[in-house]
């Protein structure tokens, strides 16, 4: 058994460089950390005794940005399948080729979801024009990671870099997408500030909706979700670190001291993820 599952993680790009390349995101995280390569990320992982998940986000259509390959995460997990699996990330504007480019995730690189940012990719989840790739995702059976609340990108720059934060609210957005397509597993990343209670609300209502926990240290949840975590989301909950931004070491610590029981922790740094991605570790 593993310590955690850490259900967020950007590893370095092939060329190096990370999250925390950006000075404004290392500011805004303060505790970010860096490592030059996958290599040293994998070590960390291992000597961590952290297994975790990895992605990336192809946002091309709204920065111009070209993506790191979905074969780049495939061949992370190939080289270190006893530290990682893999999500892809598609961008939806791309309509047939992301389509085409997920079933390849799920078929060909063997990657278990697809990660989405819908403030980078500048879309609404329940846009009906993107309807056929969660149509796809259900029947391959791909979970959907959504990034929620606020975000770190663009923080501090004129217009916050032009990202726009309506997009990635939970309810209405990927509320409707969750009761339209009921088999496909949802994942609300992060605690959705300043809509924490629309999170809760969807996955205490929602069987196939789950969030992670990643991106903000523990101790600055708000009292209704460590709440909720503890209680009526403590099968739904699950730990992610957000690395590089937030390490998981101060993720844990600062968890650690919010005294969970220690039958409802286990869910929420191991079992709850295992279950949901049909892991054995």
């Amino acid at each position: 058994m593993v310590r955690a599952i850490d259900i967020h993680v950007h590893p370095p790009g092939p060329r190096g460089g990370s999250l925390t390349s950006d000075p404004a995101v290392r500011a805004y995280f303060r505790s970010a950390i860096s490592h030059a390569s996958a290599e040293e990320m994998a070590e960390y992982y291992a000597g961590l005794d952290i297994f975790g998940v990895l992605f990336h986000i192809d946002f091309e259509t709204a920065s111009g940005v070209r993506p790191i390959p979905n074969d780049y995460i495939a061949e992370l997990v190939e080289r270190y399948p006893k530290q990682f699996i893999g999500f892809g990330s598609v961008d939806p504007w791309k309509g047939r080729a992301a389509i085409r480019e997920a079933e390849r995730c799920a078929t060909e690189l063997k990657l278990r979801g697809l990660k989405f940012h819908p403030q980078q990719q500048a879309f609404f989840p329940n846009d009906r024009r993107f309807y056929p790739l969660w149509e796809v995702a259900q029947g391959l059976g791909l979970i959907v990671l959504f990034h929620t609340g606020t975000t770190g990108v663009g923080v501090g720059r004129p217009g916050g870099g032009g990202i726009k934060l309506k997009y990635a609210r939970p309810i209405p957005y990927i509320d409707d997408v969750a009761a339209d397509f009921p088999d496909l597993t949802v994942i609300l990343a992060h605690p959705s500030f300043p809509w924490q209670d629309e999170q809760l609300a969807m996955v205490v209502h929602k069987p196939n909706v789950f969030m992670d926990l990643s991106g903000w240290s523990p101790k600055y949840f708000s009292p209704n979700t460590v709440q909720y975590a503890r209680t009526l989301a403590q099968d739904k909950t699950m730990f992610g670190s957000d690395y590089p931004v937030i390490s998981p070491e101060r993720w844990l610590n600062d968890f650690d001291a919010l005294g969970f029981d220690e039958a409802v922790r286990q869910k929420i740094l191991i079992e709850n993820a295992k279950r949901v991605l049909k892991l054995e570790v």
